[in-house]
């Protein structure tokens, strides 16, 4: 599963010290069998997943990341089949943590479960929707019904005003889709769409990601649909939309101030391993979910001086270490290109991402 945090307004950080958001991957376990799972996700837990003392130790951790305090997104696999969930949630927000959380559309999600969680403290719900019919979702999710049940879910968030954030997968199978998608979230509260472009890995191999010039186009559609849109449009692993955006805003004349302003500046600068931190299930300490590169464990190392001075992170922090047409680019700082991506294609997250082809001037 995959979400960014529902919007909210927050403290300015340094991200190379704080990140905006730990995603944590309680479990591998999961009822539904994905097409795109980059967990792989089984049946059953995994037998060398945390241990509920080892997640309460680990969410104890977070604090000392200090103020601003990152947002902590719960993911898996399924987060509600995770042993101890709610206990570790209230230990999450006794400790002053924000939590969202990212549940499968299964028979374990229920009105009732919603419910519960707002009880708890949770802060918004992130839900998958791959396709505007049941058809179309029910074939890329591998499991029919769960369109159905995410109806469902969106209904009662929008009931329970729980904050919703919806994911949907951009891909060769999906694209043509995507208008349709758009016309059936506007019947619903929906605060966030966060369009997730295709990184091949995990069960992501069957699908085809789109070429750099069928990326270009649809994040001009993008650009423009989020200026209509009754809610926020943004991308996910295609940090090179922020750079589409501010061609476009420069070409009507917006002014700095204003294009700070936009929706495309509140994710100006951040990217996998800046600004974003991934644990899986394990505890394996990553730049993000989709980035499997393991900088520490959570059971043996400290996640704040892991994801602030480990060499990886220290490279990921820094734009100007990337190579090729990113390290080049005069949009670098802002945008920095898909790390996750970039490792997919070539085994070095240091190098150019292959969705965006835009040529920089030399510097």
């Amino acid at each position: 599963m995959h979400t960014e945090s529902i919007p909210s307004r927050r403290p300015v950080r340094d991200y190379t010290q704080t990140p905006v958001n730990v995603y944590w991957e309680m479990t591998q376990a999961c009822g539904l069998a994905c097409r795109h799972c980059r967990a792989a996700a089984m049946p059953e837990p995994d037998p060398r997943e945390l241990t509920l003392e080892e997640g309460l130790a680990f969410l104890n951790q977070i604090p000392e990341f200090g103020s601003p305090m990152p947002q902590l997104i719960l993911t898996g696999g399924d987060p509600l089949i995770r042993r101890g969930l709610f206990t570790l949630i209230d230990e999450a927000r006794r400790l002053g943590i924000g939590i969202s959380i990212t549940p499968a559309a299964t028979p374990a999600l229920t009105r009732e479960v919603l419910t519960k969680l707002k009880e708890h403290g949770v802060e918004g719900v992130g839900l998958s929707l791959d396709g505007s019919t049941a058809e179309k979702h029910d074939s890329i999710r591998g499991v029919p019904g769960t369109f159905e049940r995410t109806m469902s879910a969106m209904r009662w968030a929008a009931e329970l005003e729980l904050p919703l954030q919806v994911n949907t997968l951009v891909s060769a199978e999906t694209a043509s889709d995507l208008p349709a998608v758009y016309e059936l979230l506007k019947n619903f509260k929906v605060a966030r769409w966060s369009l997730f472009f295709l990184i091949s890995v995990g069960r992501g191999k069957v699908l085809q990601p789109l070429t750099a010039d069928q990326a270009e186009n649809l994040m001009e559609w993008v650009y423009d649909l989020s200026n209509v849109a009754p809610f926020v449009v943004a991308t996910t692993e295609a940090p090179s939309y922020r750079r589409v955006a501010i061609q476009r805003m420069h070409s009507l004349g917006l002014t700095g101030e204003e294009i700070k302003r936009s929706t495309a500046a509140r994710s100006f600068g951040i990217r996998d391993g800046n600004g974003i931190v991934f644990v899986s299930n394990t505890g394996e300490i990553c730049p993000a979910g989709f980035l499997p590169e393991v900088t520490g464990n959570v059971r043996t190392d400290r996640i704040a001086d892991v994801y602030r001075h480990a060499p990886l992170f220290q490279l990921l922090h820094e734009p100007h270490s990337f190579k090729g047409r990113c390290g080049m680019c005069e949009y670098h700082a802002l945008c920095g290109g898909s790390r996750a991506r970039a490792y997919q294609a070539t085994g070095d997250s240091l190098e150019s991402d292959p969705l965006c082809e835009f040529v920089p001037h030399s510097r």
